[in-house]
C-alpha cells in the first residue's frame, strides 16, 4: 500500500511540476528583462538574443520542461534570475526555519484541537459543548494576520512577555505557532467531536462500558483512538493549506522561513525559485502523505492493503 501511494504522489508532484512551469510560461512579464536589469545593461535586441540562448528560452516549451526536469532529478533546480545563486541554496538555507514553525503549529493545533474537541463530545449540549463550539466559531472567523496582529499588541507591545519577531530563542515559537494553530484548529475541533459522538454511541463502546471498564480508560483508549483518524486524513488533505498560510505567518513574525522568499521571487517574477519552491513544497507534501499512511497503520493495525476490517 505504501510503495503505490508514493508512485501515486509522485505522479502528482511530476503533474504539478508541468503545470507550473506552464504557468510561468504564460505569466505576464519578461524574465529576459528582469535579467538585464539586474546586470544593468541597456536592453537591446542582441543583448536579448544572447540572454534567451544562455537560459534556454528560445527553445520550444517541452524541450525546456524537459531539461528542467532533468537537473531537477539530479537535484539542480537552476539559478536565481535575481540573486544570481543556486536556487536549491537558497531554499535549503530556509527550509529548515519553515519546518521549525509548522511543527510548532502542528503542536499548538492539536493543544487546541484535541482537548476542545473532546470536551465538546463528552458534554455534549452542556456549556462545556457550547463553549468549545463558541471558541471554533471564533477562530474560524478571525482572519490568521489580524489574530497574529492582536497578539503582537497584547503579548510584545503592552504587556512586554513575548518576543515580536525573528528566532534564537523557545519564547520566539509561541507567537506565530499559536497564530498558525488557532488558524486551523476549527475544523479539527468540530470534526472530532462529530466523530468522537458518534463514536461513544457505538455498540462496541456500549459493550465496553457492560465489561466494567473506566470511563477515561473508554475514552482515552477505546473511543478517542478510532476518532482520530479522520483528523491524520484532514491532516494530510491540509498539509498545502498550512503551508501557504504559513507564509503570511513569516511575513507577519519576520520569521526568516521560505515566506519571504516566495513572496520576492513573486514580486520580480525570478521564475526559477517560484519553480523550485514549488517542487520542495510539493515533495514536503509526499513526505507528509506517506507519513499520514503510517500513521493510519499506527492508529489502526487493521488497515491492511487498503482495506480495513471492520
Amino acid at each position: 500500500m505504501i510503495g503505490a501511494r508514493f508512485i501515486q504522489l509522485m505522479i502528482m508532484v511530476l503533474v504539478l511540476s508541468f503545470i507550473t512551469f506552464l504557468l510561468m510560461k504564460m505569466t505576464p512579464g519578461d524574465p529576459i528583462r528582469a535579467i538585464l536589469k539586474v546586470d544593468d545593461v541597456i536592453s537591446t535586441t542582441v543583448d536579448e538574443e544572447r540572454v534567451m540562448k544562455e537560459y534556454g528560452f528560445d527553445q520550444p516549451i517541452l524541450v525546456q520542461y524537459g531539461q528542467w526536469i532533468l537537473s531537477v532529478a539530479k537535484f539542480d533546480l537552476g539559478e536565481s534570475i535575481i540573486a544570481k545563486r543556486p536556487v536549491l541554496d537558497m531554499i535549503l538555507s530556509r527550509l529548515p526555519a519553515t519546518l521549525a514553525l509548522t511543527v510548532g503549529g502542528m503542536i499548538a493545533l492539536f493543544l487546541i484541537s484535541v482537548p476542545l474537541g473532546v470536551l465538546g463530545a463528552v458534554y455534549e449540549g452542556r456549556w462545556q459543548d457550547y463553549v468549545s463550539r463558541w471558541i471554533a466559531m471564533v477562530g474560524a472567523s478571525v482572519p490568521s494576520f489580524w489574530l497574529g496582529l492582536l497578539f503582537i499588541y497584547l503579548f510584545s507591545l503592552k504587556f512586554s512577555i513575548l518576543p515580536v519577531m525573528g528566532t534564537g530563542t523557545l519564547a520566539h515559537f509561541v507567537l506565530p505557532s499559536i497564530t498558525l494553530g488557532i488558524a486551523m484548529a476549527p475544523m479539527y475541533i468540530r470534526l472530532l467531536r462529530e466523530r468522537l459522538i458518534a463514536t461513544l454511541q457505538s455498540s462496541y463502546i456500549e459493550a465496553a462500558k457492560a465489561r466494567g471498564l473506566k470511563r477515561r480508560r473508554i475514552l482515552l483508549v477505546h473511543a478517542l483512538r478510532g476518532s482520530l483518524i479522520p483528523l491524520v486524513t484532514m491532516f494530510g488533505l491540509s498539509v498545502g493549506s498550512l503551508l501557504g498560510g504559513i507564509t503570511v505567518i513569516e511575513i507577519l513574525f519576520s520569521w526568516p522561513g521560505m515566506g519571504e522568499l516566495i513572496v520576492n521571487a513573486v514580486m520580480q517574477r525570478d521564475y526559477p525559485v517560484i519553480q523550485g519552491y514549488i517542487i520542495i513544497v510539493g515533495c514536503l507534501v509526499v513526505v507528509t502523505n506517506l507519513i499520514v499512511d503510517i500513521m493510519y497503520l499506527i492508529i489502526n493495525p487493521q488497515i491492511k492493503q487498503g482495506k480495513e476490517v471492520v
